[in-house]
């Protein structure tokens, strides 16, 4: 089986292509930039030049393809790259995969979209899903409700900069999971015929509350984090009132995704169906414990070799 990776450079796109190249797949990845992606082409990679934005440079990355994972994605208040990539050009996409008859489509979508389509990033990634699920392509479409990537700097970072916190005063538990064990559930899709034309919830196996990220980042830290609660009334009424200005869309959006992350979506009775259909146990999933751990310890021995390294300095320039 050959795969077409899009988004092979992000974040999840390089653990999927990681991964799919253990597993020994042939792997082709569709790239802007050339020079950005030699580190794929090191993996063994098939490096292909093909832009979301430039749709007549789709189709020839699809020959010989059977299968496509999609895991790209502009940001979120990028308007302008949101229309042209993650619309027009994964429409593209859809099209070229159709006529090449590539036999499966694999998507990476966000967590609620249906409840937040007056957002464009999720009323495109719902789009998306809709012109899928019309096609005559296998999909499997997964929606996430965050990586533990993005935590690093939405709490750790903050908190080693001694800057504010910003959370929301609702009690709702989020599954964060790894970009890692994503890819794990994207590559086995390709060998369970049961994921065919289906759409399912991904998390880690245990919900977190921002209060509990915050006392564990404390613990590991060693340091004293300064907290800001936003009540979701305040939060929809600033965001219905930015909505209104041109310059205020990009912070608009990203305080609307506070509130998406807080629509409950009873998430253990989700998980444990999905982990039992892929074949995967709980043990073999990474834990936010141990993620941040490894983050706070690695960031804190390189802190304390770059102070060694300026003390050493600083002896010799005495000296």
């Amino acid at each position: 089986m050959s795969l077409l990776i899009v988004g092979g450079t992000g974040t999840l796109g390089r653990q999927i292509v990681l991964q799919a190249v253990t597993k020994g797949y042939k792997v082709r990845c569709l790239v802007r930039n050339l020079r950005k992606a030699a580190f794929l082409k090191r993996w063994g990679v098939e490096l292909v030049f093909g832009d979301l934005n430039l749709p007549e440079t789709i189709p020839p990355c699809l020959y010989g393809i059977t299968a496509i994972i999609d895991a790209s994605g502009s940001r979120s208040y990028e308007l302008a790259a949101l229309k042209k990539i993650d619309w027009r050009g994964k429409l593209a996409l859809i099209k070229a995969a159709e006529t090449a008859k590539v036999e499966k489509f694999i998507f990476c979508s966000t967590l609620n979209v249906e409840q937040f389509s007056d957002i464009p990033f999720m009323k495109i990634k719902q789009g998306i899903e809709i012109n899928l699920k019309k096609s005559n392509i296998n999909y499997t479409v997964f929606r996430f409700a965050g990586f533990y990537q993005g935590l690093v700097e939405q709490y750790a970072i903050p908190l080693l900069e001694d800057l504010p916190i910003l959370i929301t005063n609702e009690n709702v538990r989020v599954a964060y999971i790894d970009t890692q064990d994503i890819a794990k559930f994207c590559i086995r899709t390709l060998q369970l015929p049961k994921t065919k034309n289906k759409t399912f919830f991904l998390g880690g196996p245990q919900g977190w509350l921002s209060s509990d990220i915050i006392s564990l980042c404390e613990s590991l830290s060693g340091r004293t984090a300064q907290v800001r609660k936003i009540p979701i009334s305040v939060l929809k009424l600033v965001t219905r009132f930015l909505s209104y200005f041109d310059w205020g869309q990009n912070i608009s959006d990203r305080l609307s995704f506070v509130e998406i992350l807080s629509v409950e979506n009873k998430f253990p009775t989700r998980i444990i169906y999905v982990y039992d259909l892929f074949k995967i146990d709980y043990g073999e999933i990474i834990e936010l414990n141990d993620y941040l751990y490894d983050y706070f310890v690695i960031l804190l021995r390189r802190l304390k070799d770059i102070n060694f390294e300026e003390r050493q300095k600083q002896k010799k320039l005495i000296v």
